[in-house]
C-alpha cells in the first residue's frame, strides 16, 4: 500500500518521532509505515486521519498491479 504520510509530516514540519509520540506508536513503527514495510492496524489508520485531518482514503492507496 503506498501512503502519503512522509509528505503531510513534512508539512506539519513534524519529526517522525514527535507524530510516534501523538499516536502513541514507536518511531520504528512510523518509519516502517512511511517506507510501505508495515501497513497500520485500523485504529493507527483512524488516528492518523484525524492528526492529519483526512480520511484514511486519502492518506493511503492501494498499489497499483
Amino acid at each position: 500500500m503506498q501512503n502519503s504520510l512522509a509528505q503531510r509530516r513534512q508539512g506539519l514540519g513534524w519529526s517522525q518521532q514527535q507524530l510516534a509520540d501523538e499516536l502513541g506508536v514507536s518511531r520504528q513503527t512510523i518509519i516502517s509505515i512511511e517506507k510501505g514495510r508495515y501497513d497500520p492496524s485500523l485504529p493507527v489508520a483512524f488516528r492518523l486521519a484525524a492528526v492529519f485531518e483526512c480520511a484514511i482514503e486519502e492518506l493511503f492507496t492501494p498499489e497499483s498491479s
